[in-house]
């Protein structure tokens, strides 16, 4: 019983798109509230100055970055901290739209459905095609989890799981990590590895608890989190990469990003920004300053 009620939340969260239009303003919790700074307010878009709100999009199910509070309907994570932290820096607010599902994000940024996203994004250059960034956290740490019966010795690299089974998020930078990956195994002799595609985090860390895949690669402090709230789960592998920092996500050419960057770039000077990594934990993925678009590459 213990061990389905920590697992609970991971479900809610995975479905919770069902309870809730893409479209719906959802309410967010956050515990830092900062000064409006007039000089940056004047760098907003005169629509988004005049209504008084940016709306940002978010695929809420994987905590802690963006995940359902225990009442199933307020969102909360770092991402809700960081944008909320933004907007009271220009003197407007958030509303959040639940996204129902990763693959959703751009499509809604191009159509304009969002003025921003932040979903744990990773920029890459064949994203950028599409969409610009602004990058705001260190994502070259690396998880792969297990559970602690399958007695996996620890490891620091993708070489290791050649021939054994390794889950990943459809549409994630992880799923073509392990591709990747499966190809220098077959190159270098050995069993391609079995690469297992699940819709999301939640499901995956499902199938890993239940024993139907041996293995979920993913996000180093998403993970953890998880770890800490199953102990049937371990942490087996540890990947440093050389990504480029997890993003907040806008319309090509948006109008908005001028604005948001410099609001960040003053959270980070004033050591707001470094406060809320810590609150979740993740303070070892502070970056120095939010770059924008090629400069983060």
């Amino acid at each position: 019983m213990k061990l389905l009620n920590l697992l609970l939340p991971l479900v809610i969260a995975g479905n919770i798109q069902t309870l809730w239009a893409a479209d719906q303003n959802i309410p967010a919790s956050t515990t830092f509230h900062i000064a409006a700074d007039n000089a940056l307010k004047s760098k907003l878009p005169a629509d988004i100055a005049q209504r008084g709100y940016i709306v940002a999009g978010t695929n809420p199910n994987t905590p802690p970055t963006t995940f359902y509070q225990e009442d199933n309907k307020t969102l909360a994570g770092r991402e809700i901290d960081i944008m909320t932290a933004v907007a009271e820096r220009l003197g407007v607010s958030v509303q959040w739209r639940d996204t129902g599902g990763f693959d959703n994000i751009i499509p809604g940024l191009k159509s304009g459905r969002y003025d921003v996203a932040l979903s744990n994004i990773n920029a890459t250059q064949k994203r950028l095609d599409q969409v610009d960034f602004i990058g705001y956290f260190d994502a070259s740490r690396l998880g792969i989890i297990s559970r602690k019966d399958e007695n996996i010795a620890p490891f620091t690299q993708l070489a290791d799981v050649c021939g054994k089974q390794v889950g990943a998020g459809a549409g994630t930078t992880q799923l073509l990590r392990l591709d990747t990956a499966s190809k220098e195994c077959i190159a270098a002799g050995k069993a391609a590895i079995d690469v297992a595609v699940f819709p999301d985090r939640p499901a995956g860390v499902q199938a890993v608890v239940s024993g139907r895949v041996a293995m979920f690669f993913g996000p180093y402090e998403g993970l953890t989190y998880q770890v800490s709230k199953v102990d049937a789960l371990t942490m087996s592998g540890q990947i440093t990469v050389n990504d480029a920092p997890v993003s907040i996500a806008f319309a090509k050419q948006s109008p908005l990003e001028d604005a948001v960057q410099a609001a960040l770039n003053s959270l980070i000077k004033d050591g707001t920004y470094q406060q809320i990594l810590d609150k979740w934990n993740i303070g070892y993925g502070a970056v120095k300053e939010a770059k924008r678009n090629q400069e983060i590459f």
